[in-house]
């Protein structure tokens, strides 16, 4: 993934998963669930695809917008409502949870 870059993701689980968003700034890749705090809608405005501003993503479906970096919530109808993260960590090249 390259620096800046916002990925989706989709993790199996015996309930039926749920969709994540990864973000890299520099050597850190961060992880949170891809749902927007302010009504439950996905954040992605097609499977994968994000909308990017600078360092903020933004909500598709409400223009909320979010620190890439902490998933904090900076604008819209989010503000001060972030991101719920999922701790992961990088090993061998692939981001695990952890």
């Amino acid at each position: 993934m390259p620096d800046g870059g916002v990925l989706g993701a989709e993790i199996p689980s015996s309930t039926g998963g749920f969709a994540v968003i990864l973000t890299r700034r520099g050597d850190r890749i961060m992880a949170f669930h891809n749902e927007c705090p302010h009504a439950g809608r996905r954040l992605d405005w097609a499977p994968g695809k994000f909308l990017v501003e600078g360092a903020m993503l933004v909500c598709a479906a409400h223009g909320a917008t979010f620190a890439l970096d902490t998933g904090a919530g900076v604008g819209g109808p989010c503000r001060g409502a972030g991101l719920k993260a999922i701790a992961v960590q990088v090993v061998d090249g692939d981001v695990v949870a952890g």
